[in-house]
């Protein structure tokens, strides 16, 4: 199995002053207490993606994205495409995020277009998928989730899985223990169904409202290969605490 890893999504968060503050203190606490078996992924907005690049360059942090659009370049006005990412010092990006789905009606169609496009230009893509509330209630979790991953994936994807229960983001909720080890061994089982052998070895993310106390119970269950943060990725301590909370290979 890959290397766990721990992804910080700053979502609409971060100005030059604290989010070059935010790093700093992310790489001193990584040098006080290193991490070795973990990867390190921050997601900051676009606009702090040249800013921190320097910084993070040959550290423990990777930096990645939040998005990118499926074309190269082009008439794309606000766009910005994998290849520019890749240019500024990207190595990862976020796709299909519940709320990039909400807000901007993308379908699965779109995140499968984006994801060739972030894996063309060298990115690893970190793909979303998950079930709203109404979904959850009506008993179609699996069925959401199925269709998510044969939409969304590629062939020969070879990135990362994010489950995130649209219902546990920013809500302050988080699914128990029994509801994340249920669902995660489906998506598993799926990705082994719909890509064979390499199925077996595609990290698994759980994301939602994930934070420093609730982590290690998180990343203790079976097929869970770490975390996708939100809020508490603002806050340094807490991402770090996370970091740490991953269990020892």
């Amino acid at each position: 199995m890959s290397k766990p890893i721990i992804v910080g999504n700053w979502k609409m968060n971060g100005l030059t002053a604290d989010s070059a503050d935010r790093v700093k203190q992310l790489l001193a606490g990584l040098t006080t207490s290193p991490a070795p078996g973990v990867e390190v992924v921050v997601c900051p907005p676009f606009t702090q993606l040249a800013l921190l690049a320097p910084a993070l360059k040959g550290t423990p942090i990777a930096l990645g994205a939040q998005d990118c659009h499926k074309d190269d370049k082009g008439a794309h006005t606000g766009d910005i495409s994998a290849a520019m990412l890749a240019d500024v010092g990207a190595t990862h990006v976020i796709l299909g995020h519940s709320e990039r789905r909400r807000d901007y009606n993308e379908v699965d169609e779109t995140v499968r277009e984006k994801v060739l496009a972030a894996t063309q230009a060298g990115l690893t893509p970190i793909v979303c998928i998950g079930e709203t509330e109404d979904q959850r209630q009506s008993g179609e979790t699996e069925d959401t989730l199925g269709w998510q991953i044969k939409g969304s994936l590629p062939d020969g994807f070879t990135g990362v899985v994010a489950y995130e229960p649209v219902w546990a983001i920013g809500t302050g909720l988080a699914a128990t223990a029994e509801d994340i080890r249920t669902t995660v061994a489906f998506i598993r089982a799926e990705l082994e169904r719909q890509f064979g052998d390499a199925g077996k070895s595609l990290r698994i993310l759980y994301g939602g409202s994930v934070d420093a106390n609730n982590a290690a119970s998180i990343l203790d269950i079976e097929n869970v290969g770490g975390a996708l943060v939100g809020g508490a990725s603002l806050k340094p301590d807490a991402f770090l605490s996370i970091i740490h909370a991953v269990p020892a290979a």
